[in-house]
């Protein structure tokens, strides 16, 4: 039998526990510091899409637009159009949760149009490689650890290393987001102290409204570099018991 991925073991067991417990916790940690802190007011009494425009006008930022989105936690910058989507809350409502997300999606608009933020440009490259990836690769991956396994063709290990190396790319996409987002919070937190949007203390409020965040991007970056791993081993084994 095939070690990591055939047959059954306690270990292998904890692997997938642990493989679903950290997006779980963080998506915990998320949605449980956003939903605090969009019932806590902010002191300034600006809501996000005031604090966007904003920090916009104070880094002479133009052509940027901020609309209103549809669904809760769906803020993001679209650089493509120069639009940022913030989340019905963010956008209308004067709240700690608010002033935070919005200040950190601008913190992106400054990465892409102010510093040339070099992280972000190569997390843009690999858009279109990381959904081929995210698409394809686990369906190569199997189809060829099959074909080794059930009919012994030495095609099928060809096609998993094919399916491993589209996932890389998946996975780098993953990886270089952390620098990204974890930059642009910091951005935006210096970005609300220097123009007094918040003070000392909303400020610490708001860092732990980004830090919970973050922390999604860095369960994404593990849980995907965990099932490269576990995938690139499989393969490797399999090539040994061929042999």
């Amino acid at each position: 039998m095939y070690g990591l991925g055939y047959g059954f073991s306690f270990n292998y067991l904890i692997y997938f526990i642990i493989l679903m417990i950290i997006p779980l916790y963080a998506q915990y940690k998320v949605k449980g510091t956003y939903s605090r802190y969009k019932k806590i007011k902010n002191n300034s009494g600006m809501t996000g899409k005031e604090v966007a425009e904003l920090i916009l006008k104070a880094n002479g930022i133009e052509n940027i637009k901020i609309v209103k989105g549809d669904v809760e936690l769906s803020d993001h910058y679209n650089p493509k159009d120069n639009v940022v989507v913030l989340s019905p809350v963010v956008y209308s409502q004067s709240t700690i949760a608010s002033v935070a997300i919005a200040a950190h999606e601008i913190g992106h608009v400054i990465q892409d149009k102010i510093a040339d933020y070099k992280p972000m440009r190569i997390r843009h490259s690999l858009v279109p490689l990381a959904n081929l990836g995210g698409n394809l690769s686990v369906v190569l991956i199997m189809v060829g650890m099959m074909l080794t396994y059930f009919m012994s063709l030495g095609i099928g290990i060809s096609l998993a290393w094919a399916g491993v190396f589209l996932m890389f790319f998946a996975v780098l996409f993953q990886i270089v987001t952390l620098p990204v987002e974890i930059d642009a919070s910091n951005r935006a937190l210096n970005q609300i102290k220097d123009l007094n949007i918040v003070n000392e203390q909303e400020k610490r409020h708001c860092k732990k409204v980004l830090t919970a965040a973050a922390f999604t991007y860095l369960a994404a970056a593990v849980v995907a570099l965990m099932e490269l791993v576990r995938f690139i081993l499989i393969i490797i084994n399999m090539s040994n018991n061929r042999d």
